[in-house]
């Protein structure tokens, strides 16, 4: 049950049992604020800093093979390493040539030893321009998806 102040007639005690913080008090008098007050506000900035971390836990890539843009000789597997642990059940790639057809030999997977590999075996591809698509769930469930070109001289 909550206490009121009868001069103010807002509560004495917070959750739990808590004491409000009453800088108005501190600002007033010049005294310092209350050691439980620091600790609140301590805590509050704590919570606003790490928040943002949660926001950032998507996976990204980090890098390819082939990479981004270039030109190389026929692959024989598209990989493309993020920068965080992906689900393997829900990530995919896939490789498509300039006439949108799908090329790849469908068997993309997470390689087992390094949870941050996503990739897929090609065959003998000629020249000519290619897109990967990928999709990855991260380990804390967040989705990215995104694709890149390549070509293949």
């Amino acid at each position: 049950m909550l206490d009121l102040d009868p001069r103010s007639g807002r509560p004495t005690r917070g959750f739990a049992g808590a004491t409000p913080c009453r800088w108005a008090e501190v600002r007033k008098g010049g005294r310092h604020p209350p050691p439980r007050c620091l600790v609140r506000a301590w805590l509050l900035a704590t919570l606003f800093l790490l928040a943002p971390a949660a926001a950032w836990a998507h996976a990204f890539p980090d890098h390819s093979e082939p990479r981004v843009g270039h030109t190389v000789d026929a692959p024989r597997a598209v990989r493309v390493w993020f920068d965080g642990a992906i689900e393997p059940v829900f990530s995919t790639v896939r490789v498509e040539d300039g006439d949108k057809r799908r090329v790849d030999n469908g068997d993309a997977r997470v390689d087992p030893r390094d949870s941050t590999l996503l990739e897929v075996s090609v065959p003998a591809l000629p020249p000519g321009r290619y897109q990967v698509f990928w999709s990855v769930v991260a380990r804390d469930g967040h989705r990215t998806e995104g694709s890149f070109p390549f070509r293949v001289k």
